[in-house]
């Protein structure tokens, strides 16, 4: 067939066609494959993996909380200078993936494909096992880095009542607000969950981009929030019942239903819309026509 007529650029040698391959953004059937066999691995993890591992990543979380309230206590008031200070959301996500350790709302998108790609009992049951150690282990970490925070002599006041502000904003918000801006935030997540196995090299700029975007938006996360929440609770100023009812709950529900059932749902019904057998590349097509003829 000419180039002309099937729209190809002409007169491009073999390597040239090879180049164009290369340089070709994954399909979103690879990308969803990657993610997919990164959550059977998760899945297939013993519960002590998991735990210490959420624990760990519980723990580190805590720099997000660190971060903001540092920035806030040396920053001059204003918006102006929120929006600076909000760069220290990134800090404890920043730690905990680039770590790779176990962090909850990541894993309503990996280890959810799995199931979505084979939806047994016994999937299910894997994926219950993981998120409960999981979330579990994460909030466990944050807690206690919450109260030693507070307990112990490592701030000053002013770096204190940074720490209790943020917390008394995330509480400005009422149930609803809380779970649809979970929403938010979950599908922000998945979002960045997807978008690294095609950008690995951008892999930090990715993650800053988006919970830098979170942060700016105030949109809640069951993790990081847990510590900036109880944070509260352990200074006398919320009552555990309103960090359960209030903040936890719903915000558990909206990070599930914003990266699980919202994105993890739509990009695995785009995948089997596209499924088919994988386009031929220029060298095999070249191929082809040669043994054609």
């Amino acid at each position: 067939m000419d180039t002309q007529q099937d729209g190809k650029t002409p007169n491009l040698s073999a390597q040239e066609k090879h180049d164009v391959d290369k340089n070709q953004p994954p399909r979103a059937a690879v990308l969803h494959e990657i993610i997919r066999t990164q959550g059977d691995q998760e899945l297939e993890r013993s519960v002590a993996a998991l735990w210490w591992s959420a624990l760990a990543a519980g723990l580190t979380m805590g720099l997000s909380l660190m971060a903001m309230g540092l920035l806030n206590s040396r920053l001059p008031d204003g918006e102006a200078f929120k929006v600076i200070a909000s760069f220290g959301y990134c800090a404890g996500f920043l730690a905990v993936i680039l770590a790779r350790q176990q962090l909850f709302t990541e894993n309503t998108l990996t280890a959810v494909l799995p199931v979505m790609t084979k939806p047994t009992l016994n999937n299910f049951g894997r994926l219950i096992r993981l998120w409960s150690v999981v979330l579990v282990g994460n909030l466990c970490g944050t807690l206690l880095v919450a109260y030693v925070m507070l307990h112990l002599p490592i701030f000053d006041t002013k770096t204190d009542m940074a720490f209790l502000d943020i917390g008394r904003k995330v509480m400005e918000n009422d149930a609803s607000k809380m779970f649809a801006k979970g929403i938010v935030s979950g599908w922000m997540i998945a979002t960045m969950v997807w978008m690294i196995p095609s950008m690995e090299s951008a892999k930090m700029w990715i993650i800053i981009l988006i919970t830098y975007l979170m942060a700016l938006g105030d949109f809640t996360h069951i993790v990081v929030g847990s510590a900036e929440v109880s944070y509260l609770v352990f200074a006398g100023e919320l009552s555990w019942g309103d960090f359960w009812m209030v903040f936890a709950g719903p915000t558990l529900a909206g990070n599930i239903i914003g990266g699980s059932f919202i994105f993890a749902l739509l990009s695995h019904a785009q995948i089997r819309s596209e499924s088919g057998p994988p386009k031929q590349n220029s060298d095999q097509q070249d191929n082809g026509q040669k043994h054609e003829k």
